[in-house]
Formats: C-alpha cells, sequence, structure tokens
C-alpha cells in the first residue's frame, strides 16, 4: 500500500476542522504581521510565509493538527540574516531556500529521531536566549524607535540613548498592547485572541487621537512575486552555514511543536516527514520573498482546542490569511510599530523557559552551567555556536557520568571472601585457585567514557597471579576504544608469562562484543582453548592453567 499523499487526511472531523482553521488564522495574523515587521523583511513577508509555510507544511507534513507558520525563533535567526546580507536580500531569501532543502533532506535521510535528541538543557538554553533577544530587540520600537539592524548587542548599547528619547505616545500606546496581551481574561481570550485583541483596540485608538509615531505604512497589494535564487560563489560557506541554522532550528522548532500536538490529541506524528513538509513550505517561502517559519505552538494548540485534528485545519488557515491578506491590507498600513513590539515582547517572554530556569537552583549544577552557557552565547554571539557548544559540555558531562557508572561494574576477584554476584559454584572454583587467579567481572555496557580508568584500574594488576580471567558473559556492548584495552590487557599478561582466558557466552555473544574483538583481531591473540562460552568452563580451565604454570615463569 502506497504512502497517502496527504498524512492524517480525513473528512469526519471537517467542521472541527473549518472552526480550528479560522480561529488559528485570527490568531496567526498579528503575529504574522509582528514577525515580518521584526524580521526587517516587512509586514507582507511575515504574512506570505505564513501562508505559504503554513499550507505545504499541512498538506505535505507529518503532524495532522499542527498549525505552521513564522515564529519567535526563526524571525530571529532571519532578522540576523537579512543584517548579514542587508545590501544583497536576495541571498538572504535564497539562503531560506537553501534550509528548506536541507529540512527535505534531513526528513529523506530519516533524521528527525535523532534531531529531537538535542539535550534538554542545550533546548532550553537556546530557546530561552531567543525569547531575551525577542524581548531586547523590541524595547527601541516600543518606545518609538526603529528596531537596531545591528543586532541585539547594538540595541542594548543604544537603549540608553533610546530612552533618554521616548516617544511617550508610543510607549503608552505599546504598554497597552502589552497590557492586553498580558490580562485579557480567558473567558475573552477563547473567542478573541489576545494578539488581534491589541490591534483592534490600539490601532483605533492612536488613530483617533492623531498620535504621529511609526506605522506599518504601506502594504504591496495583490500576490507575492518570484524571487529567483542567487548565488555567489564567495558567499557561498557563509550562506550555507545560515542555511544550516535555520535547518536546524526549524526542524527542532517543529518537531517539539509535533511533540505538543501529540500530547493534545493522543496521536503519534511522523518526525521525518513533517521535516519534508517544513521543508518545502521553508523552499516556497523564499523563492517567495517570505521568511521562514517551523511549528508554531500557540497556534496548533488553538486549532487543537477549537477542533482541529487534520491536514485541513493548517490548509484553511493559511487560505483565509490569504483572503484576509487580499481584502484587508489598508487596515493593516495604520498598525502601530509600538503596538506590534508590545505583542512580540509577551511573545519573547513566553518563548523563555522560567519553570527550568526556576529549576536551576536545585537542579544539578553541572545542567544548570550548561544551559546558562548556551542562553549567553545565543545572544551575545550566534545559535550555532551556542547550540555546538552546548553540546559539547553535555556530551563531556555525560561521558564523566557513564565513566563512573562503567567502572562501577569493573570488579576484580582472586578469592570466595569477597563479595561477588558470582554463584556459589562458581566461588568454590575460585576459592580453590587460592589466589593464583584473578577474575575481571564487567556486566552491563562499556565504551571510550571508561577507557583510560580502565586501563589505570588493569594495570594494578599485580604480577602474582598466573592466570588473569577475563569474564565477559554479562557485557551488552564494547565499541573499539573498550577492545584495545582488553588487547592491551591481554599483551601485558603474555608478556609476563601469564595465560589469559576469554568468557564470552551469554549477553556477550548476543549482542556482538565477539563480533567486534573478531573484527579487530584480539580473538586471534588467544588459543581456542582459552576461549569459553560459560563462566563455570572458564573458570575450570583455569585452574588447569593455574597448576601447569609454574612460578618460575612468572
Amino acid at each position: 500500500m502506497g504512502v497517502p499523499l496527504v498524512h492524517g487526511f480525513r473528512l469526519d472531523h471537517l467542521r472541527g476542522d473549518l472552526y480550528g482553521g479560522l480561529t488559528a488564522a485570527v490568531v496567526a495574523l498579528p503575529l504574522a504581521l509582528a514577525f515580518g515587521v521584526a524580521s526587517g523583511a516587512g509586514p507582507m513577508a511575515g504574512v506570505y510565509g505564513a501562508i505559504l509555510v503554513g499550507l505545504f507544511a499541512a498538506l505535505l507534513g507529518g503532524t495532522p493538527s499542527q498549525v505552521s507558520g513564522p515564529t519567535g525563533p526563526m524571525t530571529v535567526v532571519m532578522a540576523a540574516l537579512l543584517v548579514e546580507f542587508a545590501h544583497q536580500p536576495a541571498i538572504a531569501f535564497t539562503v531560506v531556500v537553501m534550509s528548506g532543502l536541507l529540512q527535505m533532506l534531513f526528513g529523506w535521510l530519516k533524521l528527525g529521531r535523532y534531531i529531537t535528541y538535542i539535550p534538554y538543557s542545550v533546548i532550553s538554553g537556546f530557546m530561552s536566549g531567543i525569547g531575551l533577544i525577542i524581548i531586547l530587540l523590541q524595547l527601541a520600537p516600543l518606545v518609538g524607535h526603529a528596531t537596531s539592524e545591528q543586532g541585539v548587542i547594538h540595541a542594548l548599547t543604544n537603549l540608553s540613548h533610546q530612552f533618554s528619547q521616548i516617544s511617550w505616545q508610543a510607549a503608552l500606546l505599546g504598554l497597552l498592547g502589552l497590557g492586553i496581551m498580558l490580562f485579557t481574561p480567558g473567558a475573552i481570550r477563547r473567542y478573541l485572541p489576545s494578539p488581534l485583541l491589541a490591534l483592534l483596540i490600539c490601532t483605533p485608538v492612536a488613530m483617533a487621537l492623531g498620535w504621529q509615531i511609526p506605522t506599518i505604512g504601506e502594504i504591496p497589494q495583490g500576490l507575492p512575486t518570484l524571487h529567483p535564487p542567487h548565488f555567489s560563489l564567495e558567499l557561498l560557506p557563509n550562506m550555507i552555514q545560515w542555511a544550516i541554522t535555520l535547518a536546524l532550528l526549524g526542524s527542532i522548532d517543529s518537531l517539539l511543536t509535533s511533540l505538543v500536538a501529540d500530547n493534545f490529541t493522543r496521536t503519534e506524528h511522523n518526525a521525518d516527514r513533517e521535516l519534508i513538509g517544513q521543508g518545502v513550505g521553508n523552499m516556497v517561502a523564499g523563492l517567495f520573498g517570505a521568511i521562514p517559519g517551523a511549528g508554531a505552538t500557540m497556534r496548533t494548540v488553538v486549532n487543537i482546542r477549537a477542533g482541529g485534528r487534520t491536514p485541513i485545519s493548517g490548509a484553511l488557515h493559511a487560505l483565509i490569511l490569504l483572503g484576509l491578506m487580499l481584502g484587508l491590507a489598508p487596515l493593516a498600513e495604520s498598525i502601530p510599530h509600538a503596538v506590534l513590539a508590545g505583542i512580540l515582547i509577551k511573545v519573547g517572554w513566553d518563548i523563555i523557559d522560567w519553570d527550568h530556569l526556576k529549576r536551576l537552583y536545585t537542579a544539578p549544577r553541572a545542567e544548570g552551567v550548561v544551559t546558562l552557557t548556551v542562553l549567553l552565547l545565543t545572544v551575545i554571539a550566534d545559535l550555532v555556536t551556542a547550540v555546538g557548544v552546548g553540546i559539547v559540555m553535555v556530551s563531556l558531562i555525560s561521558a564523566k557520568q557513564m565513566s563512573e557508572q562503567q567502572l562501577n561494574q569493573l570488579n576484580l576477584f582472586a578469592s570466595d571472601g569477597e563479595h561477588t554476584p558470582l554463584a556459589p559454584e562458581h566461588l568454590a572454583l575460585l576459592s580453590q585457585a587460592q589466589g593464583r587467579i584473578l577474575l575481571l567481572h564487567l556486566s552491563g555496557p562499556f565504551s571510550f567514557c571508561s577507557a583510560k580508568d580502565m586501563v589505570r584500574k588493569m594495570g594494578s594488576i599485580g604480577a602474582n597471579y598466573r592466570v588473569v580471567v577475563l569474564d565477559l558473559e554479562e557485557v551488552t556492548m564494547i565499541d573499539t576504544s573498550i577492545a584495545l584495552v582488553f588487547e592491551e590487557l591481554i599483551q601485558r599478561c603474555q608478556e609476563s608469562g601469564r595465560e589469559v582466558v576469554l568468557i564470552c557466552g551469554g549477553s556477550c555473544s548476543i549482542n556482538g562484543v565477539v563480533e567486534t574483538l573478531d573484527g579487530l583481531g584480539i580473538m586471534a591473540k588467544l588459543t581456542p582453548a582459552n576461549c569459553h562460552p560459560i563462566r563455570k568452563q572458564g573458570l575450570k580451565h583455569a585452574l588447569k592453567l593455574a597448576d601447569i604454570v609454574s612460578c618460575s615463569e612468572e
């Protein structure tokens, strides 16, 4: 049976999908305008980003109830991208196309499941950093000034100057919009989303009072035009870096929203198909000069609560937005920038992971250091650097923790008087050796994390043992680093005239441990008589060897 063209397409939820799509469109419109302005590409770039990404991600994606469009994180990166290529906007939109192609490649390579493996401490750090960037960048338009086009650091350095020359009219209007976003009762928000309510109240107030404050201004009429991709060999490495940033962020943002949708609908999304749908949407958005997007959590939740369950709701949301902009674009020209800033400050506040940040006081110190480092680097450097450093930090912390746990599963036994996990019959055999046999008992998985400490621990083996028994019966996995540690142990013992007996049955034989040792040529260093699948047989053979090997040969 072939794969359906539209994942999750059904008609039995048509009524809920119609209402969900309509409600999501009402929520999306003011946010799309705000994100378009904040990105520097203009309000229509935000709206058409919502339309194009929303339509194609719904029809081709893998999360039936998800609504996609411009989001805070994607807007922050797009704004930085347009600053980077300020004199060549065609290059910036070509990067958006490239990011869409990369997302499609991620899906085709079935990388969706791996993208969600990024540690939560890293995700929390960069999402909180993005939320903080949005707030900082919107402080200037909130008080009547233009948004900084040179990034968040420049915006911070100019704040004192801008706040010394506040436009009180813009500030009052922006604070009114922010207040509406913060304090609108839930009973009202069910029927009229707070972003739309802020626009409907604040815009007429500004017009009625005749306040001369910055507004959206003239909006081009009609459908967007095609922007053919424009490449520059000189700029290609930089373009690829930006495309990877957008693709990774859009993928993470979308798949996190997919998990939220799954929790609400009790369904399971198709991560790889979702990446393909998001990639197509962003590619088309870039071709038409629109800003990129991703799965939008608030719009998705609104859609689901209104009854949306299938891709019809997401596609309908996009078509309703298209109709609204073709008919109502002139009305949007009077929307003040300060009001949009107030809306976005609330969006930025919601993006910050306050729940996790509050827990840093009681969480393990290492986790807190990772989160705060990623947050800081997101603000002062860039997202790729922040995520890269965060993943390296988490990997090192995890490696240390795994090393400690793995070393606890390596035990050295030479007599039956010690506390061992061995069966009584095995202890009895070990006691017969009278200290001439050393048993190295390992259990569970072992990786490169513990290789160095394992070498140190095995290096402490004294010369008074005639036979060393390497018991891997309960080992479930080893990598090349651990296999080479075993090889070094075997070589040391053989050079000092001691025998090595390998026990390699049970979990060891089932999980590919023997194959790893054999593939590296380590099994060939032992005689077949010294390799046994069962611990009892191995210990009996070790006893025979202990009697044969003379003390003078040690």
